[in-house]
């Protein structure tokens, strides 16, 4: 991908300033807390207006067509707008202002210096994992990233709890969505997750990913250059819906979607005092979740072998 191929600096810039008017009265994700960022309050995500990183690295435990053969630019971004029960990375979700978790806050001079350090050490695309609460400023620092040589594509790492609204400002602006579709049932996404709205919001938000962007397309390396890859993590005792999630993708991004399948399901955090997820993954519960990826008549994804609770992906097409 060429420098040519990105929109104009000022559209990221446009988009920014749009999406920094809402921070008056928070309304960037389903919860619509209402709080004041621009006075320096913070609702639920417990964000800012700068951007606290966690880390940024080459990432290569993505799938193949994130990570490829040189790794994927991952910046962990502290803060959530879900509160998962097992979150694998819940000391960076979870974290609070001020932690040594939360990071290192930045404006959009300083992220769009990581943006290009991540480039010169050779990654393959941006990929930012829980952007939503920092939106204006990381497209600001997109912006300056463009004006300076970044030509990584972005690769938009989410839980799939989106409000369509935002994710429609960031037409033309985001290559890659890399969206969690987590529940199918808002009880479960609830009690798990503390979002009783999850799955009408998630629906609406793949719905707008697939319009803008379309199913995976892939370089001549098998590395992904423009679409959507939807996530899928089974959970224990069928909390996930897996089939009635998969019947769903296919209603939304049609028989040609892509879906990693993931079976790194570890009983971490809260879930060892949660009814349900204090254990592992069985065998028969995996195979029952891929039988409903084939019935659903998915073509192409990634399925993670039973032993991947180390983030290694067995790559292949689902049959």
């Amino acid at each position: 991908m060429n420098a040519h191929d990105f929109p104009p600096p000022a559209a990221y810039r446009a988009a920014a300033a749009h999406l920094n008017r809402w921070l008056k009265a928070c309304v960037l994700c389903p919860r619509a807390c209402g709080v004041n960022r621009l006075a320096g309050e913070r609702g639920f995500c417990r964000a800012g207006l700068a951007a606290p990183v966690n880390i940024a690295q080459l990432h290569h435990g993505e799938e193949p067509p994130i990570s490829g053969s040189r790794g994927s630019g991952t910046i962990f971004f502290a803060g959530c707008t879900l509160a998962c029960r097992f979150c694998q990375n819940y000391d960076i979700s979870q974290a609070q202002p001020g932690s040594a978790a939360w990071g290192e806050e930045m404006g959009p001079e300083d992220l769009a210096a990581v943006f290009l350090e991540l480039q010169l050490a050779g990654a393959h695309n941006l990929n930012f994992v829980t952007p939503t609460p920092h939106l204006a400023v990381i497209l600001e620092a997109l912006a300056i990233a463009r004006e300076n040589g970044c030509r990584l594509p972005v690769v938009y790492n989410t839980s799939g709890y989106e409000r369509a609204a935002a994710i429609r400002r960031l037409r033309g602006l985001v290559e890659i969505y890399l969206p969690d579709y987590k529940y199918a049932d808002n009880a479960h996404a609830l009690r798990l997750s503390g979002a009783g709205n999850y799955v009408e919001h998630c629906r609406a938000a793949l719905r707008e990913m697939f319009e803008q962007v379309g199913g995976l397309e892939l370089d001549e390396e098998g590395v992904a250059r423009r679409g959507v890859l939807v996530r899928h993590l089974v959970l224990p005792g069928g909390l996930s819906s897996t089939p009635e999630v998969m019947r769903d993708l296919v209603r939304l991004g049609g028989r040609e979607v892509w879906v990693s399948l993931m079976s790194q399901y570890t009983p971490l955090y809260l879930a060892g005092r949660t009814p349900g997820i204090e254990r592992g993954l069985l065998a028969r519960e995996y195979e029952e979740a891929q039988a409903g990826l084939e019935e659903a008549g998915i073509a192409h994804g990634y399925v993670q072998g039973l032993t991947s609770a180390n983030g290694k992906y067995v790559p292949g097409f689902v049959k």
